[in-house]
């Protein structure tokens, strides 16, 4: 009979679960609540772990591997550290990159003083690179559409860049789109070639399992005060922080498009005499290369939903101006910021996977024109709409408009949204007020006590305990392991804090997708418009989405 109920709850999880449930319980009251007591708290002993990292860290960057390094300014040998002088290296290089696309976006002289003298440039003020005006790139992006996806593809890219362009927006979205040009190759860059390596390799790949799931969990704000000491401040410190962000998504997809390759793909490769490097080039990459492209999509998107968060450490374009807008407390502003940001992600989202799809799963021998035809149709558009802003020229005073609409020239419904933001705050000012105390008074504040109220080995027996049943005992050790690291850190208590959050936050977001997703997917249109409207919110900023209660305080 005992083995019975052995074999029970052994094939059973929810058995397992419930018995789990019931142990932590008893620990969660038996245990005193005692500081002194080590099942309640356990002492910070690792609480010198940020000291540490800290000097570490200036160590590196002033101490380490000292090299003499010519000083232009006082000219003279100064002693650098090796590491400084690397981080340095980086950071010119990247901010060189942006700046040159920002330049050939936008134009400018910097460009034409590469090649050029100062004194020769200021006898000729007049040589300056050509913008890109708006009105070419909103009939490319129409043409580019159309080839990619037909007339609605069409229509969003030529409204879309419409909209970013006579709103005013047309410069920050250069800018924004600069900084997507550039992190996005690198991410590519790097994921393909991780992920290659870890396809090949399969201690490779186990070894960095870990390290992206730590590089897409952390809080992309933890990323920012390292960088800023590394780095320092700029667009390239944003770049950084990017790339840190984007890059997993691109490792994993690549990984995963070559591991869905069949074996018969890799056998006809070999039988057809294909070496190793032919194989992975030839046969395996363009098999997957669908994965990839879509890890391409995942990197784009990661990159726009950075670019607030980058504007902390001094990248511009639309997060720098959504980010002053709400410092400003300029709510209608920064919606304008935000949508252009939505707009700009949705494009390159459609477009991208459009060309995804477009892919064909056969190899052929094609003409240029055939190979390259969008290119070729979308660089035509470009050049043909350049000529004519820059004759236009001869007909504008001041303002070329077919180049660009200064934002104080351009439409703006601004005052609309700040005055609905009025309205909504005055009228529902005390409904909001009462709902705001009933959530944290009757909901999350017991919540709350309760989560703080966890002794230390409950909450490890509970962690380890599920870990256990869904993955094993590694899966196990590895949480309990984390879970310690924490214990004994002096951060226990506030991360019981967020692991209400967390929590709370999961039950609800799971809550109303499960209620929404059911309602509209009864039919095809309720599908099309729930799905357009959430890749309206996952794409603009989350810092937008403050509550507005919050900011008016």
């Amino acid at each position: 009979m005992d083995k019975n109920y052995l074999n029970i709850i052994r094939s059973s999880k929810p058995a397992q679960f419930g018995i789990l449930l019931i142990v932590f319980l008893l620990l969660y009251n038996l245990v005193p609540h005692n500081e002194g007591n080590y099942f309640w708290r356990l002492p910070s002993l690792l609480g010198f772990i940020p000291i540490k990292l800290n000097e570490i860290i200036y160590a590196a960057l002033y101490e380490w591997f000292p090299l003499k390094v010519w000083d232009p300014i006082f000219e003279m040998y100064e002693e650098k550290a090796a590491f400084r002088e690397f981080t340095k290296s980086i950071s010119k290089g990247l901010l060189f990159l942006i700046t040159f696309v920002r330049e050939l976006l936008l134009g400018g002289d910097k460009i034409i003083d590469v090649f050029v003298s100062d004194a020769w440039l200021k006898d000729n003020d007049w040589m300056t690179w050509p913008a890109l005006p708006w009105t070419a790139a909103t009939v490319g992006a129409f043409l580019l559409g159309f080839q990619l996806g037909g007339i609605r593809l069409a229509l969003l890219g030529g409204i879309g860049s419409l909209y970013v362009s006579i709103f005013g927006n047309w410069v920050p979205s250069i800018q924004t789109l600069s900084f997507v040009l550039i992190t996005t190759p690198i991410c590519f860059v790097l994921g393909l070639s991780f992920g290659i390596w870890g396809y090949l390799d399969r201690k490779v790949e186990t070894a960095l399992q870990p390290v992206l799931n730590v590089m897409q969990t952390m809080p992309q704000f933890a990323y920012l005060v390292p960088i800023i000491a590394l780095f320092g401040l700029g667009d390239h410190a944003g770049s950084i922080a990017t790339i840190v962000i984007a890059t997993p998504p691109m490792i994993r997809n690549t990984i995963l498009g070559l591991k869905r390759i069949s074996p018969e793909v890799v056998e006809a490769g070999l039988m057809s005499g294909c070496t190793k490097t032919q194989l992975l080039f030839k046969v395996l990459i363009p098999t997957a290369r669908r994965d990839i492209l879509n890890g391409v999509n995942t990197v784009i998107m990661q990159c726009l939903a950075m670019v607030v968060i980058a504007s902390f450490v001094g990248a511009k374009g639309l997060g720098l101006n959504l980010k002053i807008a709400l410092n400003s407390l300029k709510i209608g502003k920064a919606a304008e910021a935000g949508f252009c940001i939505v707009l700009i992600a949705v494009i390159l989202d459609r477009f991208t996977k459009a060309w995804a799809n477009k892919q064909v799963d056969y190899f052929e021998n094609l003409t240029f024109f055939q190979r390259y035809k969008l290119l070729i149709i979308f660089g035509t558009s470009i050049l043909i709409f350049s000529i004519i802003a820059f004759i236009a020229n001869g007909y504008f005073d001041k303002i070329n408009y077919l180049y660009v609409i200064p934002i104080e020239k351009g439409f703006t419904f601004a005052h609309y949204i700040d005055a609905a933001v009025d309205w909504v705050w005055e009228t529902f000012f005390y409904s909001l007020n009462s709902f705001n105390k009933f959530l944290l008074t009757e909901v999350l504040g017991p919540m709350k006590k309760a989560y703080l109220g966890m002794p230390v080995v409950a909450t490890l027996t509970l962690t380890m305990g599920v870990a256990y049943i869904i993955g094993g005992i590694r899966t196990s050790l590895l949480v309990g392991g984390m879970m310690l690291f924490i214990a004994m850190s002096k951060y226990w208590d506030r991360a019981l804090i967020t692991m209400y959050m967390a929590t709370f936050a999961v039950i609800m977001a799971s809550l109303n997708g499960i209620i929404v997703g059911s309602i509209f997917a009864q039919t095809e249109r309720g599908s099309k418009i729930i799905l357009s409207v959430c890749d309206f919110f996952e794409t603009f900023p989350y810092l937008r989405k403050m509550p507005l209660h919050k900011l008016r305080i």
